[in-house]
């Protein structure tokens, strides 16, 4: 379960790295834009990483205030979720 966790992680922090970088792109050439709410959706099902690198990266929603200060706080909340889970994993063992 905790290898399927892992796999899911790469994979969705990847797409969502691609996914600011294809924004971006289309932001410069003025083409039809990936939604906010999209953008945040990937962060919030665990590309949180995938976003903040794409934001650096990309130079992508720097000033935007639901990015800068909510995705750190999205990625916050998920440490806290796969610690609590992984707490619960070790001490069910014992």
């Amino acid at each position: 379960m905790a290898n399927a966790l892992l796999y899911y992680l790469i994979v969705i922090n990847v797409v969502t790295f691609l996914v600011y970088g294809i924004d971006k792109a289309a932001s410069k050439r003025g083409c039809r834009r990936i939604s906010e709410a999209t953008l945040l959706i990937l962060a919030v099902i665990g590309g949180s990483i995938g976003a903040l690198l794409g934001m650096k990266v990309w130079h992508h929603k720097t000033m935007h205030k639901k990015f800068k200060y909510g995705l750190p706080l999205i990625l916050i909340i998920q440490i806290l979720l796969i610690g609590v889970y992984t707490f619960r994993i070790y001490t069910s063992y014992l």
